[in-house]
């Protein structure tokens, strides 16, 4: 229940003077300790002298004490992390929530007024942004538009772009016939689509270079993923327990340490990639690593899957802005990437 607008100013004018003096770099002080332990790592994180910090610190103590009956922090002592009261604990709550909200309050006004413009990009797909931006980088200039490239996992595409972290993304997905529920939101530029490959360091007595039907890959030893465009192709055939029913030698996190580890020898057996990845590695011949191989995948598992690569934007941040918007001149600049560049193999 809110308070009738006079009993509201009223508080306003009444708010204690040690409130009023607290700052937000002392919060962002408060927080920084709280995350490090000590006023000397958070002095050297913040580039400052630790005198400083402790200064901080005693103001924010000596303000808790008259407001509330308890400093925030307590020192146990030379070389041991700062112990933080209750009353300290509550407040690096509530620093981090108030420090949050200004900073998404800040963003959505300079993305709204076009002062910003967030992208975000998987490792293969960089070249798409990186073509449209050189067709509005001097317009963006001018403007004085703030650019920021975020470098995006393929597990993490769809929650940075819900969760607002990023304007556009560029990835890669697994599409379906019956299509993705969350493309609903989103307008789409498909730069590719097609078939994953089986990338191996078998020899082809063990394996022979015909295609691997997707129903027979129980049988074949893999090198997985334990998230990502992969994982979520193989939970499309096999369900969310593919790993109990895949014969798995090796769990990675980065594609780049499965190539690895393919090309050292040091693990026998095969990896899920796309077919960039798959002919591109088959190509290289390098004496001091094992050769790979790329063999085809023949989908003969329901729901029919394929790997889409594209750029994704919210259909309601087209439309919330102008056409002069860095957004939509961006998008714009995209699609016509398309309609001009040769897709992505």
């Amino acid at each position: 229940m809110s308070l009738p607008v006079s009993s509201t100013l009223d508080a306003l004018l009444d708010c204690p003077p040690g409130l009023l003096d607290t700052t937000f770099d002392q919060l962002r002080t408060l927080l920084v300790v709280h995350e490090t332990g000590s006023a000397l790592r958070a002095a050297r994180a913040l580039g400052r002298e630790q005198s400083s910090v402790q200064k901080q610190l005693d103001t924010l103590n000596r303000n808790s004490q008259a407001l509330c009956g308890e400093v925030l922090t307590v020192r146990q002592g030379r070389g041991k992390d700062y112990l933080f009261t209750p009353t300290g604990e509550t407040t690096v709550e509530l620093a981090r929530t108030t420090v949050a909200n200004w900073l998404e309050s800040i963003h959505w006004s300079r993305r709204r007024l076009g002062r910003m413009l967030t992208v975000g990009t998987t490792e293969f797909t960089l070249p798409i942004v990186s073509r449209a931006w050189a067709a509005v980088s001097e317009e963006f200039r001018q403007r004085e538009v703030e650019f920021k490239v975020l470098h995006v996992r393929t597990k993490d595409l769809w929650s940075r772009l819900e969760t607002k972290q990023v304007d556009l993304v560029c990835g890669s997905i697994v599409s379906t016939p019956e299509g993705d529920r969350r493309l609903k939101e989103y307008e789409v530029v498909e730069y590719a689509r097609g078939q994953a490959l089986l990338l191996t360091n078998l020899p082809d007595g063990e394996l022979p270079d015909t295609p691997v039907r997707t129903s027979r890959l129980g049988g074949v030893p893999l090198v997985l993923p334990p998230a990502g465009l992969v994982a979520d192709l193989l939970a499309t055939w096999y369900g969310p327990a593919f790993r109990d029913r895949l014969t798995v030698v090796a769990d990675i996190d980065d594609v780049h340490y499965g190539l690895s580890l393919l090309r050292s020898g040091f693990v026998r057996g095969c990896m899920i990639v796309t077919g960039s990845i798959g002919r591109g590695m088959a190509a290289q011949d390098d004496p001091g690593t094992v050769p790979l191989r790329a063999i085809a995948l023949h989908d003969d598992l329901e729901p029919k899957a394929e790997l889409m690569t594209g750029a994704f934007v919210r259909r309601a941040d087209l439309e919330r802005y102008g056409a002069d918007h860095p957004l939509n001149r961006l998008w714009a600049a995209v699609r016509e990437d398309v309609r001009t560049y040769t897709p992505l193999a």
